[in-house]
């Protein structure tokens, strides 16, 4: 099956803009794909918006190509090295298209903040917090890439 790569760009940035954090934005747009509940998803997901729980460490758009991956190339005996191996190698990978589009994978570095404790408090999505935060645009980028490796692998 051919993915339509910007039907799933959009649908990650209308699930970003609708108030779903970035991780569970990029992994909703590939529900239908790989058979997922997305209520299931979205609860599996949750917490890692914001660089997991807010912390700004790695980007939830990685965090959710990550567990996209581990669907699309599954690890799930622990003495398969091999697997573990694909599993891994594909994470990196994807990561690694990432960075080299926007210059890092770590939410921190990608929104051009320091080393100061967040507070777990979400923040509101307002206008503005649209128009100064390029999130949409990473959740985009994530969900472009996953679709980029699906029809060049599958």
């Amino acid at each position: 099956m051919k993915i339509d790569i910007e039907e799933r760009v959009q649908r990650a940035r209308e699930y970003f803009r609708s108030g779903y954090n970035c991780a569970q934005s990029v992994v909703l747009a590939y529900c239908d794909v790989f058979e997922l509940d997305p209520a299931f998803a979205a609860k599996l997901t949750s917490a890692f918006g914001g660089g997991m729980g807010r912390m700004r460490e790695v980007c939830g758009t990685v965090s959710g190509m990550a567990f996209l991956a581990g669907l699309i190339s599954p690890a799930v005996n622990p003495s398969d090295m091999e697997a573990r191996k694909r599993n891994y190698a594909l994470i990196q990978e994807l990561a690694g298209e990432f960075r080299q589009r926007n210059g890092s994978i770590v939410c921190r570095e990608l929104l051009g903040l320091g080393r100061t404790q967040e507070s777990p408090m979400p923040s509101e999505r307002t206008a503005e917090y649209y128009r100064k935060r390029p999130c949409a645009e990473y959740v985009a980028d994530a969900a472009r890439i996953v679709g980029e490796y699906l029809n060049e692998n599958k």
